[in-house]
């Protein structure tokens, strides 16, 4: 065995990595990584490469019993993802949310000082003292013995590892640790190509929204393409967000929108709906047709909306707000296009459409009508019950007025004689 502390350079995709290995395993070794570079870059999901890694380890004689990742991510919640695969358990994922603890805990942990020094950390357990690091009485606890951290640098820059520990009683022997390093360097070219797609999946999914992510993705990323969508139409935006944030910090008023939007958002999501813009202090939702039930997308809009100002109302009750908000939200229904529009190189995959202008014109009339949900004839149409019509209403741009309407109000019940 290695002894503890003792310096490793790193494994190098150079040849030399393959010197310690035992001649009998080469070939073995070399069917691991082929196995790393087909059918390992392509399985589903992460999980799925780590669990069928471990176990490949295993049948060459490498006695893994707990493997574990730790990879730096780009999302807007969380900042890394960590996956633990043991015998008894399989696979598990966690995810490490942005902030100080997340910080505190790596910085107390393994993957730090191997991220520091560049070189693996080999630990034999029943001589290292469990203050090292925090994961150490847990390994022990377990009945692990021998405990192995590889850094694994990305060409993006990013600082990621890998751990092995075994309950054999003999821990890794030497011939281990030259396997583990012979299929390191493909380990990890395999794992960023996995990271990339799926950290270009998500960035383009939290900035566009689902369907121009898949249609970005799809190859649609030529100028004057354009998709049509039938849909329910949601514009809702903020009253008087100049006023209101006119004293604030840039700070503040981010602030106040997200907090703004996190009454919106899972109100639209939980009906189905997709967010296709962020609009400064508004957003564009639709809510797609599915099959003949053509009624439902009105349903799951208006249910969205009513959630939505309800969940408004519970915040500024709640004082979440820094001041009272309210908002505008208007409700039509026709066809949403994405059209890739710009110069050049520099597009902009957005939302356009005559009833994508006719609902932002049709928000503009909440305030002056003092309503803070409206709906457009279209819309109404698809509805069952009876709305209160409104009148009818002009909107800048288009030549005939349109009938507004709001929700029915439900009648206040008389007290009965006696109350």
């Amino acid at each position: 065995m290695l002894d503890r502390g003792q310096p490793l350079p790193t494994a190098q995709a150079d040849g030399s990595e393959t010197i310690d290995v035992p001649f009998g395993a080469l070939q073995d070794c070399v069917a691991l990584r082929d196995w790393l570079l087909s059918e390992g870059a392509r399985l589903p999901q992460a999980d799925d490469l780590l669990v069928g890694l471990s176990e490949r380890l295993n049948e060459l004689g490498v006695p893994v019993d707990r493997a574990s990742t730790a990879i730096d991510t780009l999302h807007s919640e969380y900042s890394g993802v960590g996956r633990i695969w043991t015998r008894e358990s399989g696979a598990t994922t966690r995810l490490f949310p942005h902030g100080e603890a997340s910080d505190a805990a790596y910085r107390e942990s393994p993957f730090y000082a191997v991220h520091q020094s560049g070189e693996w950390l080999i630990l034999d357990l029943t001589e290292t003292p469990d203050s090292l690091y925090s994961v150490l009485p847990e390994l022990k606890a377990a009945g692990y013995t021998h405990y192995v951290v590889a850094p694994l640098f990305f060409t993006n820059g990013t600082h990621n590892g890998i751990t092995f520990a075994t309950r054999s009683p003999d821990g890794f022997r030497d011939e281990d640790i030259a396997i583990l390093r012979f299929v390191m360097p493909t380990l990890a070219a395999v794992m960023e190509m996995r990271i990339v797609n799926k950290t270009l999946d998500q960035v383009l999914r939290i900035y566009v929204g689902d369907e121009p992510h898949t249609a970005i993705l799809a190859g649609d990323i030529r100028r004057g393409q354009v998709r049509r969508i039938r849909s329910a139409i949601l514009f809702a935006d903020m009253r008087d967000y100049t006023g209101l944030s006119a004293d604030m910090t840039p700070e503040e008023a981010v602030d106040l929108l997200n907090i703004f939007f996190d009454c919106l958002v899972p109100a639209i999501e939980r009906e189905g709906g997709e967010v296709l813009k962020y609009l400064g202090d508004g957003l564009l939702a639709i809510f797609r047709e599915r099959g003949d039930d053509l009624g439902s997308a009105a349903k799951g809009a208006l249910t969205a909306a009513q959630s939505a100002l309800a969940a408004i109302d519970e915040a500024n009750a709640l004082g979440r707000f820094a001041v009272p908000v309210a908002a505008g939200i208007a409700l039509h229904h026709g066809e949403a296009a994405y059209g890739n529009v710009g110069s050049g190189a520099r597009l902009d995959f957005t939302v356009i459409g005559r009833d994508v202008n006719l609902a932002s014109r049709l928000a503009r009339l909440n305030r002056v009508l003092g309503e803070p949900l409206l709906m457009s004839r279209p819309f109404v149409d698809f509805l069952w019950g009876h709305p209160e019509p409104l009148g009818d209403h002009p909107l800048d741009g288009f030549p005939e007025a349109m009938t507004v309407y709001r929700p029915a109000r439900r009648p206040v019940a008389e007290n009965s004689v006696g109350d």
